[in-house]
């Protein structure tokens, strides 16, 4: 038997993940959280460095951050959990270095009118 990361590849959708690591869930709420729960996990994988663990530690640290990151949704709701930077940009809670945009110095060619 391969390595499980190897079998990720092969998932698409949340409802795959969840399935594939047996994490009980309510299809519609995921229906809803797909996208936020994907996320979720995969920050969290991020601060684990699951991947330098042995397969079995890993097996067990995916599913336990998969399942808190469906809990994350059960518990709360995308607007207030903040996973894409497009919604902590909506109430300022992003860096607001990160929201500025550079123009360059000196005039901007003018295009006439087509």
């Amino acid at each position: 038997m391969g390595d499980f990361r190897e079998d990720l590849s092969a998932l698409s959708t949340a409802e795959e993940f969840l399935d594939f690591f047996g994490v009980p869930f309510d299809p519609q709420r995921v229906a809803v959280n797909r996208l936020h729960i994907l996320q979720r996990f995969h920050d969290y994988l991020a601060a684990h460095h699951a991947d330098a663990l042995p397969e079995a530690d890993a097996l067990v640290l995916y599913r336990r951050l998969l399942r808190q990151a469906y809990q994350d949704f059960v518990e709360s709701d995308p607007l207030r959990e903040k996973v894409f930077r497009v919604l902590r940009d909506a109430d300022g809670t992003a860096d607001p270095a990160r929201r500025r945009v550079p123009l360059p110095s000196g005039r901007l060619p003018v295009r006439p009118p087509r």
